[in-house]
């Protein structure tokens, strides 16, 4: 009751604070907005109930009504991310992420930078179809059996956890903050990045990461040796079948992307389908899933988080406190784009460090959206650093989920974490606002 008590009362605050020049509507705006970052930042209630508060507060002071504010939790951007759960759901029921843990593995050296690198490899593949969460959850245990040297075990629990957050970028639907910026896009009416366009403008920055987590946390480890087993692969009916299903989605995204001017692609909601993936696993002669045993698996509070994301970003929009909060933030136009890009990625990747980035990514892109508009700096790249850099948070347990499982499974230290994450975090915004300003504006 304390942490809450001091939550409501940094709310209070905030709209009295910002009750002296601004109205009641867009006070109260950011006084929920605080109440809601307090509440998911120190977890005194359960993040789903957390999330559903918008629901309530948004009518009550007149920020959204209520059809409004519930229209959010029904987004297309969710479904397309329930298609995404339910095939994940489905990968980890059959054991199949097992199967391709073991195979990546496999390739890589038998020494303690190999196994670092394959393990950062490992995790930021699946992490890119999986929840990050999910995948640090699986193989977190992979990494502290694989030896007894505790330092050894440090750096496996980092690189499964950093590898977890660079590769969830990887495609739109590996992290929250991409589906929210997709999402936003919709709402405003920018045209949306095709799943594979996307995949190819962030692939290099993955490389890239994944590369300098393997080379720092590979540091100091030379002439230690470690023993691995490897055992034959085989995989099994179910997962064979599981293995079509993602191939199949895979098949028709690809086709389904346009490639211009060559290709207008088939023109289908990629909501649409990986939807129909995920309840084709339930269908015959399919059948890897049961409703009354998988579907109560879905993560409904990720969902409602998502609702919860949307309704922010429209209510900035609607009562125009994104535009007044750009106005202030129009002196940073005078800086050149590069400047302008470097700031944003900064202030974003740092911010994210002590709060939610679905939250921060939420709050944030309405105005950089603004911002972007009154600069005449390209609104989608301007957004799309924005969105990556929320997924770059390497220093505390707080910033993302794989850093707090990490650091629970007790085999890191806060002060091993600050080491490593300061470093990777300058390292994900430079190359962030250089592949942005060399590389991406060339395509988005």
């Amino acid at each position: 009751m304390k942490k809450i008590a001091v939550c409501v009362f940094v709310s209070l605050v905030v709209f009295f604070v910002s009750y002296s020049f601004l109205n009641f509507e867009k006070s109260s705006l950011l006084a929920i907005v605080a109440l809601l970052v307090g509440l998911w930042s120190s977890e005194t209630l359960p993040l789903g109930i957390v999330s559903l508060l918008p629901i309530i507060l948004f009518p009550a002071t007149g920020v959204l009504n209520t059809k409004a504010t519930t229209l959010n939790y029904a987004h297309p951007i969710i479904f397309l991310f329930l298609g995404g759960f339910l095939l994940a759901i489905g990968v980890e029921k059959t054991k199949l992420h097992i199967y391709i843990a073991k195979k990546i593995l496999s390739v890589f050296p038998n020494t303690p930078k190999g196994m670092i690198y394959s393990l950062a490899v490992t995790s930021g593949l699946l992490s890119s179809v999986l929840s990050n969460t999910t995948t640090t959850l699986l193989l977190i245990s992979i990494a502290i059996f694989l030896t007894d040297n505790p330092k050894l075990k440090m750096r496996f629990a980092l690189a499964i956890a950093y590898g977890a957050s660079i590769g969830g970028i990887l495609t739109p639907i590996g992290t929250p903050p991409n589906l929210v910026l997709l999402g936003i896009m919709d709402e405003s009416g920018l045209k949306a990045i095709p799943f594979f366009t996307w995949m190819m403008l962030v692939f290099p920055l993955v490389f890239l990461m994944l590369f300098a987590v393997g080379t720092l946390l590979g540091i100091g480890t030379k002439g230690i040796s470690i023993d691995v087993y490897k055992e034959e692969l085989v995989l099994n009916f179910e997962q064979k079948k599981m293995l079509g299903v993602l191939f199949a989605v895979i098949a028709v995204l690809m086709v389904n992307a346009p490639i211009k001017p060559y290709w207008s692609g088939l023109g289908l909601s990629e909501s649409g389908i990986l939807l129909l993936g995920g309840i084709a696993l339930f269908v015959l002669p399919l059948n890897i899933l049961k409703w009354e045993e998988d579907f109560k698996k879905v993560p409904y509070a990720i969902i409602f988080l998502f609702g919860a994301g949307f309704s922010i970003a429209k209510g900035f929009g609607h009562t125009h406190l994104a535009d007044d909060i750009a106005n202030t933030l129009l002196g940073w136009t005078s800086f050149t784009p590069l400047l302008l890009l470097l700031l944003t990625a900064t202030l974003v990747t740092f911010a994210t460090e002590i709060t939610s980035n679905t939250a921060l990514t939420s709050i944030m892109l309405p105005v950089i959206y603004s911002v972007a508009q009154k600069s005449g700096i390209d609104t989608t790249l301007f957004m799309m650093v924005a969105t990556l850099c929320a997924s770059y948070a390497f220093m505390l347990p707080i910033a993302t989920p794989p850093n707090a499982i990490a650091m629970s499974s007790g085999a890191v230290k806060i002060k091993d974490m600050i080491r490593y994450g300061i470093v990777l975090n300058v390292t994900g915004i430079v190359l962030i606002v250089v592949m942005a300003y060399v590389y991406w504006r060339f395509f988005v």
